[in-house]
């Protein structure tokens, strides 16, 4: 039976357009995010068109996807990782 350690998600690796790596805690990527998308609100990709606030499309970003085309500001990614065995 798998742990569930293994479904744990707390540490995130960003990968900006500069593609300058950072480790962040889920509160600093939804925070990322968050700033990214209060920009983009015109030009939501399909899937986050119909959330109404900002909180329910970075949930859904972080949920269901691991990059953002923020147009002239690139695509941005980001993916979970494991720093404990």
């Amino acid at each position: 039976m798998p742990s569930s350690m293994m479904y744990y998600e707390d540490t995130y690796v960003v990968l900006p357009p500069d593609m300058q790596e950072q480790f962040v805690t889920q509160p600093e990527l939804e925070k990322l995010l968050h700033d990214l998308l209060v920009d983009m609100q015109d030009d939501l990709p399909r899937d986050l068109q119909n959330l109404k606030t900002i909180p329910e499309q970075v949930q859904r970003l972080i949920k269901t996807a691991c990059d953002l085309d923020c147009g002239d500001r690139g695509t941005w990614q980001w993916y979970v990782v494991r720093l404990d065995k």
